[in-house]
């Protein structure tokens, strides 16, 4: 027989088990329900944001839509769904189901929440393109109600996502997108740029890759395919020539040109890096290709609509050039000075004023505050999480709460 210490050593060791397996509130029990209780939420939430999206682009929602969309097997989506109906989410008729007014709303409550972040991520961070998806794939679960308009507040209320997909307003408003596929667009035809689809993540890696912009001009060319590559699209966006896969182009969304040879954009026809020194230009804008750090340090900088640039000297390489940007002598390389855009010299001060009626909700007025106490302009963050502490403006520390 064990002895008394032995035994009473066994005991203490099956209470301590006990305690950690059951304490209330605090056990391994009491967080695995938790866990799986956030897990159910998360995947509630994914389901009706994927109805929502489905009846905007005007399409159905099955069982297996949703068994894709939230990646379970079709038993669990319709247990799913049916949890949705008792809850007076979604109704069902035959095999679609539907929104009620209720769902809709969470529904839009978490496509706003997503929006924004990745807006957050693409103006004040320096998150790869490629991972704004993904992780407001996780914030938009996180986000309170009050966190959410913090963030849009001081983001300045915008009113699109970096990839052009307009943000659902608070009052649950959502305009409906327009546009059509660069494939839809006849040889010669052209038109801008207003939307880069980010999924399949593997076409949107491509292109992020051709540095195409939103509100880029586009025209597709009349290019007789090489052998052995039928279902290429070539186009050019600004002055590139690009040849792609037609899955790609689908992904591209563009507005056709109103009347042929007539301009998407007025207020702007070349960029600063096209003046030569002694030449002065009106900024009309920066591209919206540069994002993040690069951006926020041009604003600072007060590169913002109706700014007047001053071209001085090259350096003996050529590259890069100073100007005179507000009294204060800047240097700034050819591929930094491509992004700002000028205000067409043919319409004047109308040129400049168009330009800043164009420009993101808030920017301006930012930029004309002055920069940064902290140098925020140069401050990098990784994609999952928001700046440190010390590198924080408004919008940076709405999402360091919301985090």
């Amino acid at each position: 027989m064990p002895g008394p210490a032995l035994a009473l050593l066994a005991f203490l060791a099956l209470a301590a088990l006990a305690a950690l397996l059951l304490w209330p509130g605090r056990g391994l029990g009491a967080r695995l329900r938790r866990i799986a209780r956030l897990t159910e939420r998360v995947r509630m939430e994914d389901a009706l944001k994927h109805i929502y999206k489905l009846e905007y682009d005007r399409r159905p929602a099955t069982v297996e839509s949703v068994a894709g969309a939230v990646q379970l097997s079709r038993a669990h989506a319709i247990r799913l769904l049916q949890r949705l109906e008792e809850s007076e989410l979604v109704t069902a008729t035959d095999d679609r189901f539907a929104l009620t007014g209720e769902g809709r709303a969470q529904a839009l409550h978490i496509v706003r929440t997503h929006r924004l972040w990745e807006r957050f991520l693409a103006d004040r961070t320096g998150t790869p393109p490629e991972e704004w998806h993904r992780s407001a794939e996780a914030h938009e679960h996180r986000l309170s109600v009050a966190q959410r308009e913090d963030l849009a507040a001081a983001l300045g209320h915008p009113v699109y996502d970096p990839h052009g997909d307009p943000i659902p307003t608070a009052a649950g408003e959502m305009p409906l997108r327009s546009g059509v596929p660069l494939t839809a667009l006849a040889p010669g035809e052209g038109g801008v740029v207003t939307h880069l689809e980010d999924e399949p993540r593997e076409i949107f890696r491509e292109l992020v890759g051709l540095d195409i912009g939103l509100m880029t001009q586009v025209e597709r060319l009349d290019v007789e395919p090489a052998a052995g590559a039928s279902g290429r699209v070539a186009f050019v966006a600004g002055a590139r020539r690009h040849e792609v896969s037609s899955s790609v182009a689908r992904n591209i969304t563009v507005e056709r040109r109103k009347e042929a040879g007539e301009p998407e954009d007025p207020s702007w026809s070349r960029t600063l890096a096209e003046l030569a020194p002694g030449e002065s230009g009106t900024v009309a804008g920066i591209a919206p290709q540069c994002r993040g750090p690069a951006r926020r340090r041009l604003l600072d900088l007060g590169v913002v609509p109706g700014t007047v640039v001053h071209a001085r000297m090259r350096s003996a390489g050529g590259d890069p050039v100073a100007y005179d940007i507000r009294g204060a002598l800047i240097a700034l390389r050819r591929e930094q000075a491509a992004r700002i855009q000028l205000v067409d010299e043919a319409l004047g001060g109308e040129g400049a004023e168009l330009a800043r009626e164009a420009a993101e909700p808030g920017e301006v007025e930012r930029a004309e505050a002055g920069p940064l106490e902290d140098g925020g302009a140069d401050a990098e963050s990784p994609g999952d999480a928001p700046p440190e502490a010390g590198s924080l403006d408004q919008a940076d520390v709405a999402a360091r709460r919301a985090s």
